[in-house]
């Protein structure tokens, strides 16, 4: 991946208000791949201190619509599904999404989220449709 690619596509999901605001980093862009980051603050934690389901859901979306999105615009989530795994025990949350199949409308992606310890936080699935 070259840097400069990857500085234009951090610029064009920097409208990405919600994630970006957030805190979703984009790390790396590779063929219909993405993987994005968050450092978590105490912002990101429910009332037992743990980290609130919708901030896995919200990277795990941003790294979909990043994947989906940054070689040929278009696509919008038709369905998502996310399974929680476990609680993150570390200081980050990891997005990594896949393609497992693009179609001339619509595809399905797979996005894994973890701690940067590697441990398993979320299991997200996106059905994607291109507009």
């Amino acid at each position: 991946m070259d840097e400069k690619t990857l500085a234009e596509v951090r610029e064009r999901f920097g409208k990405d208000r919600f994630a970006t605001e957030n805190g979703a980093v984009i790390e790396e862009i590779g063929d219909l791949y993405a993987r994005c980051s968050l450092l978590l603050t105490q912002s990101h934690r429910n009332a037992l201190g743990a980290v609130m389901g919708g901030a896995s859901f919200t990277l795990a979306d941003f790294a979909f619509a990043v994947a989906a999105n940054w070689q040929n615009p278009g696509v919008v989530s038709l369905s998502s599904n996310i399974t929680f795994l476990g609680t993150a025990k570390g200081q980050s949350l990891i997005a990594r999404a896949r393609c497992v199949k693009d179609g001339r409308r619509t595809s399905y992606y797979r996005i894994d989220v973890e701690d940067e310890l590697g441990n398993p936080v979320a299991a997200v699935t996106t059905t994607g449709y291109r507009k």
